[in-house]
């Protein structure tokens, strides 16, 4: 079968890299967009685009008849789902097939049965391949469920059987703890993949998270490119990727690899596909999953084999031979890559939105940043909240670490808050370094205080108050020698700030925040549009990167970043009008539900709501007893951030 235009079903960095993969074999390629990714950057990466539909996923991006209608609409004869969004729905598969576009991707089948975890698990066992021991029962019943989880013992972990991606899963250490995390897992699961069944399994502590990625066609071929290890994980979500896995020697790879390949072989896989493992300390290792699709880890596999995943899936598709054999896979240096989301991990992580005010990737040799991102575009609440990828190649892994490091430190994006800081504390941090991290290891390391943002030091709001008022360095302050201080009142991490700032006509203008007299010369921009800020202080020069948007300036320096606003004279201190007991949106989303009503009694940690952003679910509880004076918010609405949702005033519940 011939192809010659593919049309990518997926958005933002996972589409580029397809229209690159595309353009370099000389296919044509459409994109699809909803409204609020009209102007976004793979829209114009692809030789066509077509419109889909509004910004909510169901309407546009998990709409099957509008993937179709936009296939047809453009001529195009395949389609290439991406990872996330359709690309492991058999029915999808199924319906392309139906309309005579080549699905490049597994037979509808393969994607149906790894789909389910309850019935991959069970042909994983006929195959051979070792399982963690758990419970995959047809009675879906609370009770059921909790007798199950009593013979499976604890600690264990609730898994969604329809889906993944670490949605509908929780870890359950305890007994009584087991009714409320499972109602949790469902709901997220019925929400994300509209099916409610889970399966229980033995939590594996201290394990790595090591998958292997396999190649497969439809003559009977089927190989594996070695393994990843992404235990470097939040919420059961990957963070930091890696290959090789520094806890895997080349007889474990072989043994791994060979299970991988048999995990392919039992369904009749074709394609790229990734099967998941649970590596204990003794050297164990348990199927999870299979991935019956391109991973979004996939670089680090391509930068030490030197291979195009994606061109290889193209060519399969096509009904090729792969070009490779086992012999061929040879595995050179070490590569890892970051995963950049635009997330708050001061605020637990919550998902953040915004518009991206400045963005310059890193450039250097051995680095590569696959993105989607503009400068200007707003990033929406409506879609998953990593944003680009940033991956470094090294001849050995403590090379690729710091050329990683570097890259990120180079890295600026403005305008929302990132993980980027945090990246690079992991990257940077002994147990990392040390190759010794476990699917643990976040959440042992990085929690309370240690995620505590520091506030702006007095550098930065000095900084930020020169240049709200003005003073950039862009040009010459002629006058007098000194002007009388101009006041400015600043507003960082819910503080108010009373500043005032002199300005000289030579030597460094004066600032004086937080009780501190700061001296500060600004020496100016490389270019009318840069974010690189250079100034003097106490006889050094700095470099920041900074933009001001309207009355706020975007900072970053010395590895700390902040929002650092200009409030009227006359404000108060941030959010002092709302007093205690104001319920506001954590985050920008959907609220799902909202259970409580004006009148209502509640005690402190109750659930008030729990809101819907970038594919979570994210519960907002009662900061203390009380009564529910006002609930001006109703389940279905859109919340931005720090909206009222809820007003309690104060008592025993």
């Amino acid at each position: 079968m011939s192809v010659s235009k593919i049309l990518i079903a997926n958005r933002g960095e996972i589409a580029v890299r397809i229209a690159r993969a595309a353009r370099e074999l000389g296919h044509k390629s459409v994109a699809v967009y909803s409204d609020a990714d009209a102007q976004a950057l793979h829209v114009h990466a692809a030789d066509e685009a077509v419109r889909i539909g509004p910004p909510p996923v169901a309407e546009s991006y998990l709409s099957i008849p509008a993937i179709l209608d936009a296939a047809k609409a453009s001529g195009a004869d395949a389609v290439h789902p991406g990872y996330g969004f359709l690309a492991e729905n058999a029915s999808f598969a199924r319906a392309c097939t139906k309309a005579g576009l080549t699905f490049i991707g597994p037979p509808a089948k393969a994607i149906e049965l790894m789909g389910d975890k309850a019935k991959a698990k069970a042909r994983m066992e006929k195959a051979g391949v070792p399982t963690v021991p758990g419970h995959a029962g047809e009675d879906q019943s609370a009770a059921a469920l909790a007798k199950a989880a009593k013979d499976v013992g604890y600690p264990l972990m609730i898994k969604a059987a329809a889906g993944g991606g670490g949605r509908g899963m929780r870890v359950v250490d305890e007994a009584k703890d087991f009714k409320a995390a499972l109602a949790a897992a469902q709901s997220e699961a019925k929400g994300a993949f509209g099916d409610d069944r889970v399966l229980l399994e033995r939590l594996i502590t201290g394990a790595r998270h090591v998958e292997i990625q396999v190649l497969a066609d439809a003559h009977g071929n089927v190989i594996h490119l070695g393994e990843r290890d992404c235990s470097v994980q939040r919420r059961h979500q990957k963070v930091i990727e890696e290959a090789p896995s520094p806890a895997v020697d080349e007889e474990l790879r072989a043994e791994m690899g060979a299970a991988a390949v048999a995990a392919a072989q039992a369904i009749g896989y074709e394609g790229a596909g990734t099967v998941e493992f649970l590596l204990a300390a003794d050297g164990s290792f348990y199927f999870l999953e299979m991935n019956t699709r391109l991973q979004v880890e996939h670089p680090v596999t391509e930068m030490v084999t030197d291979l195009d995943i994606v061109a290889l899936q193209m060519a399969v598709a096509a009904g090729e031979d792969l070009p490779i054999s086992q012999e061929d896979a040879i595995f050179e240096g070490h590569a890892i890559e970051a995963r950049l989301y635009a997330e708050d991990p001061a605020a637990g992580f919550l998902p953040a939105a915004g518009r991206v005010a400045a963005w310059r990737s890193p450039h250097g040799a051995f680095i590569r940043v696959d993105h989607g991102l503009k400068e200007g575009q707003e990033v929406t609440p409506f879609y998953d909240p990593m944003i680009a990828k940033v991956i470094a190649w090294g001849e050995t892994r403590g090379v690729a670490r710091r050329r990683l490091i570097g890259a990120l430190e180079d890295t600026v994006l403005l305008g929302l808050p990132t993980n980027r800081h945090f990246l690079i504390e992991v990257l940077d941090g002994e147990t990392f370094a040390a190759g010794e991290a476990t699917t643990d290891f976040l959440d042992t390391h990085f929690v309370g205080d240690s995620l505590a943002a520091a506030p702006p030091s007095s550098t930065m709001l000095a900084l930020a108050a020169l240049l709200l008022a003005g003073y950039d360095g862009s040009k010459p302050v002629w006058g007098r020698r000194f002007i009388p201080v101009i006041p400015i009142v600043l507003e960082a991490a819910g503080a108010r700030i009373e500043a005032g700032v002199m300005v000289a006509e030579t030597g460094p203008h004066t600032v004086e925040v937080n009780g501190d007299t700061v001296a500060l010369r600004v020496l100016g921009r490389d270019g009318p549009d840069s974010p690189y800020v250079r100034f003097e202080h106490a006889g050094t020069v700095h470099n920041a990167r900074a933009v001001v948007d309207g009355m706020a300036v975007h900072l970053d320096l010395g590895g700390a970043s902040a929002t650092i606003r200009e409030l009227p004279a006359h404000a108060g201190a941030a959010g002092a009008e709302a007093g205690d007991g104001v319920i506001r949106a954590p985050l920008t989303g959907k609220v799902l539900r909202a259970p409580r009503k004006a009148g209502d009694r509640v005690a402190a940690g109750d659930v008030l709501f729990i809101v819907e952003a970038m594919k979570m679910e994210h519960e907002v509880r009662a900061p203390h007893d009380g009564v529910i004076a006002e609930a001006l918010i109703a389940e279905g609405e859109q919340v931005p951030i720090d909206q009222v949702m809820m007003r309690i005033e104060a008592g025993e519940a």
